[in-house]
């Protein structure tokens, strides 16, 4: 007895390494590498064959590189198996640099190379960056250099540059930027799908909005508060309280924005947070905006670009977790090379032109910084609100 149980033990044992071995044929990895922060799902790494998979087919946290698994279950003849897929997350996107290839020093310059290019990558909080080529600061002459720009997975972007050092600058005598006058904007661009609105802060001083308002604009965007240095505390702006005040006393439609150098999301949170207590509860008809803008320090901030996209988001899921709508500030140039992530929020866009080539999607256009108004003093921002 003891004999035949051994048997039917054996046979048993060898049917099941066999049926594994046919289970196995019935999955196929498509590809074992994905993309960092790509939006990969886990039915994208493999297809089957006569089984079915009982796993849910979720979205894979693909945020760090390196080897994942992920163990599926599915059923085979009536029977349910585990399999473990083994896939590794990638970086193949080679850093980028922004600005021209044309770079002025003075004679005897004692600073970084390489700071004189703005680089990032979209992983890497900072790139390496070796410069090839001869060159001599102490001396005035034109100097062919190559910029090596190398990130943690090896990938490398080569960038030509014209270093000119020259003994000392010359007096910039430009003149004035040429006035856009209020009145034809709204010419131009007033319709019943669009409306025209300025937006200020304490640079403009003084608002008469009663005039403001009589001139033709219906809406204003209000600095609320402003970051001076990094890690640095919130400062409302010295009118905010006056300008909120007397812009919905002249009925014009209230929106405010927050000039922001948060390095991270906990810091963007923070001033999330910061502008709602400000408010204080406070109506608006327009969004909060999350202004970024501090390039020319880029470089000493050491974030990814994904790091810089996440802070985005981070500050405008909290105000509007709070009740308010979120939006984005930027520049064409910088809309279309940093801010590349999915943006699921409007966004208020600023290119300085009579017709914008931007072609992402957005609620706001800012196309002008000298703009002249009945009731300011001075330059302002005009503004095209799309309903």
């Amino acid at each position: 007895m003891k004999f035949i149980y051994l048997i039917l033990i054996s046979l048993l044992i060898c049917g099941c390494e066999k049926k594994d071995e046919n289970v196995l044929e019935h999955i196929i990895l498509k590809n074992n590498q994905v993309e960092v922060y790509s939006d990969t799902h886990l039915y994208d790494l493999f297809e089957t064959k006569d089984i079915k998979i009982k796993t849910k087919n979720k979205l894979l946290n693909t945020k760090n590189i390196g080897e994942k698994n992920y163990t599926i279950e599915y059923i085979y003849n009536n029977k349910i198996y585990d399999y473990d897929i083994v896939y590794n997350i990638v970086d193949t996107e080679a850093p980028r640099y922004f600005g021209g290839t044309n770079k002025t020093i003075l004679k005897n310059y004692e600073g970084e190379l390489c700071e004189l290019l703005m680089y990032g990558d979209n992983y890497d909080s900072k790139p390496t960056c070796i410069i090839e080529g001869n060159f001599n600061t102490k001396k005035v002459g034109i100097y062919n250099i190559v910029y090596h720009l190398t990130d943690k997975s090896n990938n490398t972007t080569k960038v030509n540059v014209t270093l000119n050092v020259i003994e000392k600058s010359k007096s910039n005598s430009s003149s004035n930027a040429k006035k856009t006058e209020f009145t034809d904007i709204i010419k131009e661009h007033k319709t019943e799908l669009t409306e025209v609105g300025i937006d200020v802060s304490k640079w403009q001083g003084k608002i008469d909005f009663e005039k403001v308002k009589k001139a033709g604009a219906s809406f204003v965007m209000i600095r609320i508060g402003v970051q001076t240095k990094q890690n640095g505390e919130l400062n409302i702006d010295p009118y905010f309280k006056e300008n909120i005040k007397n812009a919905k006393k002249a009925g014009l439609k209230v929106g405010v924005y927050l000039y922001s150098i948060a390095t991270s999301s906990k810091e963007a949170k923070e001033h999330a947070n910061w502008v709602i207590d400000t408010l204080n509860k406070e109506k608006l008809d327009l969004p909060i905006v999350f202004d970024w803008e501090n390039w020319n320090k880029w470089n000493s901030y050491n974030m990814s670009f994904y790091d810089i996209n996440n802070i985005a988001n981070t500050f405008i899921e909290i105000v509007k977790n709070k009740g308010y709508e979120g939006m984005l500030y930027s520049s064409k140039y910088y809309l279309e090379n940093i801010w590349t992530n999915k943006l699921e929020f409007p966004v208020w866009l600023a290119h300085y032109t009579n017709k914008t080539s931007y072609k992402g999607k957005y609620m706001m256009w800012q196309l002008s910084n000298t703009g002249r108004i009945d009731g300011i003093n001075g330059d302002v921002d005009i503004n095209i609100l799309y309903k």
